[in-house]
């Protein structure tokens, strides 16, 4: 017997590729509109609204950056140090030995890289609770040469008027990058940059991979994975492009200093992390903004941006007890709730129709 036309249409392969053409249309209109509201973004803000958006998308990419080496199971307390190496590598050598300043950035995440691979050694002979601990030993050390040394560190004090980015001028183009608004352009597209090689990586064999490490490191010891080289490999590229944004921090502030890069600060990070959550690639980049504009907003609006600590140990409570998966898992919650919502009165005409009959 053939087959009705309506059901041979409904299994034909365009049929079934149509819901995949329309999402992934739907996902380029998506980054589309995104990038549309951060050019606009800048122009709405104050000036010392733009400062802090020019850090924001600095500490984008600082948060995604510590999310790769969480995909191996690992949580650091050293990254915010490792951006510090950065930021002085890349700082002195523009101040001390006249380096061009992009050119000092890309050396100086490449030190950052660097000091991340020698000190994958030690660190990695340990796990879990011993591995957090270590890093931040390691951290502190490097912290405290830092402040330990005037020379060429600066000590306590750190490295002030360091080298800004050099203007662009052209005949009909000048650009200063002193503005934030100009700064704000060229830390975003350092950043989108880094965030695509970021998550090409993590779609990658090798992202595979580490997460692979993180669930069953045993089992893909056993199938021929060097668990240790794996490890390395994401420790020294997350350290890389936190590198990247300790060069696009000194060179915008002009100023470094041990403080900046101490454990508060790293603590900070660890909220970012948890409370926007790490099982997918936006969910840190979402409890970063989240919290910066509670903070910068919210809080200083209403006189109480000294309470910062306070404020965010509460919302990480509240956020491990009430929402565990993140704020990248309401996306999901909300769809299955909105599901739920239509089937039932669906559910509801079906049972009265069954009494009826």
């Amino acid at each position: 017997m053939p087959e009705p036309a309506d059901a041979a249409s409904a299994g034909s392969p365009a049929r079934r590729a149509a819901p995949r053409i329309v999402g992934q249309v739907a996902g380029r209109l998506r980054f589309v509109a995104l990038f549309a509201v951060l050019a606009v973004l800048p122009y709405l803000l104050s000036y010392s609204q733009q400062e802090i958006a020019v850090l924001l998308v600095i500490n984008v990419l600082l948060v995604s950056s510590y999310r790769l080496l969480t995909l191996t199971g690992e949580w650091s307390l050293g990254h915010v140090v490792i951006m510090g190496v950065g930021a002085y590598a890349s700082a002195l050598l523009a101040k001390r030995l006249g380096v061009p300043v992009p050119l000092s950035m890309l050396i100086g995440a490449c030190m950052a890289a660097g000091t991340a691979a020698i000190l994958s050694f030690p660190l990695f002979r340990m796990k879990g609770f011993y591995f957090l601990i270590g890093s931040f030993a390691a951290g502190e050390i490097i912290r405290l040469i830092w402040k330990r040394f005037t020379d060429p560190f600066g000590g306590p004090k750190g490295l002030k008027r360091i080298d800004a980015v050099p203007d662009i001028e052209t005949g009909f183009l000048s650009i200063d990058f002193y503005e934030p608004v100009n700064y704000y352009f060229l830390a975003l597209a350092v950043v989108s940059v880094s965030l695509f090689v970021l998550y090409r990586i993590e779609r990658s064999r090798i992202g595979l991979t580490f997460h692979a490490i993180h669930w069953q490191d045993r089992l893909a010891e056993s199938v021929g994975v060097d668990t240790f080289r794996y490890r390395t490999l994401a420790f020294v590229i997350a350290s890389f492009f936190a590198g990247i944004a300790g060069g696009l921090y000194a060179h915008y502030v002009g100023a470094v200093n041990p403080t900046r890069f101490g454990v508060d600060q790293m603590v900070y990070v660890l909220v970012w992390a948890i409370v926007g959550g790490t099982a997918t690639f936006h969910g840190p980049i979402l409890g970063v903004v989240v919290l910066t504009v509670i903070n910068e907003i919210v809080l200083r609006g209403l006189g109480l941006d000294t309470a910062r600590p306070l404020i965010y140990g509460a919302i990480l409570i509240l956020s491990v007890l009430y929402l565990p998966d993140g704020l990248e898992s309401l996306g999901p919650r909300l769809r299955a709730w909105l599901r739920r919502r239509r089937r039932e009165p669906a559910a509801a005409a079906g049972g009265e129709g069954g009494e009826a009959a």
